[in-house]
């Protein structure tokens, strides 16, 4: 039952961190660890499992042809608090990997963070909204064997009704998702969405 109840605070937490964005107004945004923290998925709400090591080498870039997007990963794990991290504000043309789900092109939902800005200026998904259906991504890994996802959808969600479970929970496909801000900016200069693309492997 405690466990449980742990499950259950991290929810909430989890879905204001997943913005993939700070706006100017950011100051003093906490710089996530880098390292690969051992987690996993369990419908939509990332828990600390152990996870294996990518059958197809741990990813190193994602690219956007069609809209000009290309930047290299790192990878994200979770914060001790059990949220999800993202790039650190002065990474900002970095995206990341979220190491407790697969690597892109194995089965499952990958995810990539992105920001769309910070205070340093545009970031890795500036021109995500730009993106179409049947658009190509592109994710290079450490094996040297880039992996293709076509564009599915789109969504732009409020922070405070985003998708946990149709972003992480199981799937029977080899899909990946990719996440940034969205929309206006509140009183603080937070974004109040999220854009979410789904791909699934080509």
């Amino acid at each position: 039952m405690a466990r449980l109840a742990r499950l259950a605070l991290v929810v909430p937490a989890v879905l204001t961190l997943l913005t993939g964005c700070s706006s100017a107004a950011d100051t003093a945004a906490p710089r996530p660890s880098t390292s690969a923290s051992s987690s996993a998925t369990t419908v939509g709400t990332p828990t600390p499992t152990p996870t294996p090591a990518p059958s197809r080498g741990a990813p190193t870039e994602v690219t956007i042809p069609s809209i000009g997007i290309s930047g290299p990963l790192m990878e994200l794990g979770l914060n001790a608090d059990g949220t999800v991290e993202v790039p650190p504000p002065e990474k900002g043309m970095t995206a990341g990997w979220y190491v407790g789900g697969p690597a892109p092109g194995e089965a499952g939902p990958a995810v990539i963070i992105g920001h769309n800005s910070t205070r340093f200026g545009k970031a890795v998904f500036h021109g995500l909204h730009k993106i179409a259906k049947g658009a190509d991504i592109t994710v290079s890994n450490t094996r040297g064997k880039p992996v293709h996802f076509t564009v599915t959808d789109t969504e732009s969600v409020s922070k405070g009704a985003f998708p946990t479970q149709k972003v992480y929970g199981p799937t029977d496909t080899h899909a990946l998702r990719l996440i940034t801000c969205d929309g206006d900016f509140d009183a603080q200069g937070h974004p109040l969405k999220n854009l979410i693309v789904y791909a699934t492997r080509a």
